[in-house]
């Protein structure tokens, strides 16, 4: 039995299948992980407060911020340091994340992975925590005061975890009328605004270009699946399968592009057009004559995942001014429409070949849970949402040592061969 104070979060190692794992084993393991890091650190005190903030992350503190970690673990005397740790040591934030990404690397990359990309909302109270507004909070499905990050993940057949993360900076942080929020909550002057869609632009072409995670697909919410931009810069080779809305238009097979016979004005037409209309997706889901098919996507930790398919392979729509306010047809895609056990409909859009098999999109369609698995064990287990700083510095070292702690659960589960809850939420 582990011991409390001290201990590691019980309800996290059972909900990780970790429970029956001694103490001494998990520490022996720990201890050569967080020494995994050592190079990256520049001394001895800040590998005394990696290590201990690792600790306190893992343990069963009610409160896994600054504070309470420091005096459970240091003592009182130790509180500011622990928060010049956070907020102005020269900890080498870019050298400890690459070392992260390599030690995950290490554990799941493979050839067929996926990447995830999703924002996440963290409520806050004040004004003056980096990036705080009243805006939309995914988390709490409503507009409140919050920050927000865009975070980026990785699955495959060996585990999942994340990979990046960004403060997403709201346009009206950048105005001259808030030079002191900015200048108090210490962003770097060479910060600029960027839409949450290029912040996860840049943190895939930063990850694709290092080179260390096979990467066979991307995947994304309709947020960003319905930005045609982002799906047209991704790096070659990758795949996307990414969620639209219901609107989203398409053409059911290429039309040709002519320049019509005058109307009955008898003016001339100055552009070409699609020979037929294109169709919403929803017309799909709700068109008779293509049939829902039952399918089996996975197999869950409860059971078979069932759902109804609707899949076809189609033309995807792009508005350019070469065909004035008309669209044109773009690439061929695939359409994978599905319908949960409640009724709910989800339509999605890949650029994946003629010849991917079905059973192919079925898992990308699961796959998706992920991100979302990283973030309830993070925010649930892993204090993601307990932070107190309000720097921008601070925040993102807060949510890497939140990756690094996940990492060693996943760790963990790899070296005793645990459930990795793989395919286990469709």
């Amino acid at each position: 039995m582990l011991t409390k104070g001290h201990g590691y979060d019980e309800a996290m190692l059972r909900e990780m299948d970790l429970s029956q794992i001694e103490e001494e084993e998990i520490k022996t393991l720990f201890e050569e992980y967080v020494g995994g890091y050592g190079k990256q650190l520049l001394n001895a005190s800040q590998r005394r407060y990696f290590e201990t903030f690792q600790r306190g992350l893992l343990s069963d503190l009610d409160r896994k911020s600054i504070e309470p970690i420091a005096l459970e673990y240091l003592g009182g005397r130790e509180v500011r340091g622990f928060q010049q740790f956070f907020g102005r040591s020269l900890l080498p934030d870019t050298e400890l994340l690459v070392r992260y990404q390599e030690l995950l690397a290490e554990s799941i990359s493979a050839a067929d992975g996926f990447v995830s990309v999703d924002d996440t909302g963290f409520v806050k109270k004040g004004s003056l925590s980096a990036g705080v507004a009243r805006q939309y909070c995914g988390r709490m499905g409503k507009t409140e005061n919050c920050q927000v990050g865009v975070f980026l993940s990785y699955a495959s057949e060996k585990g999942y975890g994340l990979l990046d993360r960004r403060l997403y900076l709201p346009q009206a942080w950048f105005s001259s009328e808030n030079n002191a929020r900015r200048e108090h909550s210490k962003i770097p002057d060479e910060v600029c605004f960027q839409t949450k869609n290029q912040m996860a632009a840049d943190m895939i072409r930063n990850i694709h270009e290092k080179g260390m995670f096979t990467i066979r697909w991307i995947g994304c919410d309709a947020a960003f699946g319905c930005d045609h931009k982002f799906l047209r810069d991704l790096p070659e080779g990758i795949c996307y399968f990414a969620a639209t809305n219901r609107s989203e238009l398409i053409f059911l097979s290429r039309p040709e592009m002519n320049i019509p016979t005058s109307g009955k004005t008898g003016r001339p037409y100055k552009h070409r057009r699609p020979s037929f209309p294109p169709v919403t997706v929803g017309s799909i889901a709700s068109d008779d004559s293509i049939p829902w098919v039952r399918r089996c996507l996975a197999q869950g930790t409860r059971g078979p995942i069932y759902a109804d398919i609707k899949c076809i392979r189609c033309v995807s729509c792009e508005s350019t001014t070469e065909f004035g306010n008309y669209m044109a047809p773009g690439n061929d895609i695939w359409l994978y429409i599905r319908r949960y056990e409640n009724g709910d409909i989800k339509y999605y859009l890949s650029n994946s070949s003629e010849a991917t098999p079905m059973e192919t999109l079925d898992r990308l369609a699961t796959l998706r849970w992920s991100i979302e698995q990283c973030f309830e064990e993070c925010k649930s287990y892993l204090g993601m949402t307990h932070y107190e700083t309000r720097t921008y510095i601070a925040w993102h070292r807060h949510m890497l040592m939140v990756m690094i702690a996940h990492l060693f659960t996943l760790r963990l589960r790899l070296a005793y061969k645990k459930t990795l809850y793989h395919h286990a939420h469709g």
